[in-house]
């Protein structure tokens, strides 16, 4: 028979739901304040200044930065970018965690060394810009994908995820005439879904944002991802000239320059916003699997 909860534990557990809410509220008011801001009218803004509820709908703020026709193009870019460079990112990752996971590997402690090393040290912006030239990668979608390709932490934590699968199940399939290669791809990896799931999403969400080394390393504006092109719509909009104006009928009100900015939040989030739900289920999981031991 289950006893009835004491005075105390209904006080504890009410104070923490109230924390809790409280908590979640501070968190998802920003959000709101975000969207409710780039829908709402440039009157409303100069004179509430924080809205939660818009009072007069308005797609000003979307009709300014989408009247660029290089808008979608840099959308694409931002796409490529990221579907490329995360498989670049997961099959490099892997490819370096699983031998370093296996303990016969010859000189495997040397290779953690200098895989720790450069999480405590790196040779600086200007170092990597020249190697980066050297390379002949400037104004190239390899300038964003390749410097990295592979997180030291990361594959550490992926390393430690796979040292904690069964040697058994590597023993059963060499006895079967499995291969290395064999073993990592029939075996090893659909049993590390949920960390190669997490890692997919970390990495995914570092190319979306991908800012300041496309700033660095491509001069070409036809080959900006969307981040940086939407600093140049909220620079421009600033100054008021951005777009073709001929798009805009004599109706239009020109956006104020906060409505803007929080237009170009909500395009430029809203897409990595729409996968994480359907990653949200691996990602707990994935990332205390991986680092339990180490």
């Amino acid at each position: 028979m289950v006893q009835d909860r004491s005075w105390g534990n209904r006080v504890f557990d009410t104070v923490n739901v109230t924390l809790l809410g409280l908590f979640a509220l501070i968190t998802i008011v920003p959000f709101i304040y975000i969207v409710s801001g780039s829908f709402a009218t440039q009157k409303e803004l100069m004179e509430k200044g924080f809205i939660l509820f818009p009072t007069t709908f308005s797609l000003n703020a979307y009709d300014f930065i989408f009247s660029t026709s290089t808008l979608m193009h840099s959308m694409g870019v931002t796409i490529f970018i990221t579907v490329v460079g995360t498989l670049i990112n997961i099959v490099f990752t892997c490819l370096m965690a699983y031998p370093l996971a296996r303990k016969d590997l010859d000189y495997r402690k040397p290779i953690q060394i200098m895989v720790i090393f450069t999480m405590l040290f790196g040779g600086g912006m200007i170092p990597t810009f020249l190697v980066v030239k050297s390379l002949g990668l400037i104004d190239s979608y390899w300038s964003l994908l390749l410097p990295g390709a592979i997180s030291a932490f990361n594959l550490i934590v992926m390393r430690s995820f796979f040292q904690q699968l069964p040697d058994g199940l590597e023993d059963s399939a060499k006895i079967d005439g499995a291969s290395d290669p064999g073993i990592l791809l029939r075996i090893v990896i659909p049993l590390s879904m949920p960390v190669i799931a997490t890692f997919s999403l970390f990495y995914a969400v570092g190319h979306w944002n991908t800012f300041f080394n496309a700033v660095l390393y491509i001069n070409d504006s036809s080959k900006w991802p969307i981040q940086v092109l939407l600093r140049q719509i909220v620079m421009l909009s600033e100054g008021g000239g951005l777009g073709d104006s001929a798009s805009f009928d004599a109706s239009f009100i020109q956006p104020p320059e906060q409505s803007v900015k929080m237009a170009v939040i909500v395009v430029s989030t809203l897409p990595i916003l729409i996968v994480y739900p359907f990653l949200q289920k691996y990602f707990a999981k994935g990332v205390l699997l991986g680092s339990v031991k180490g």
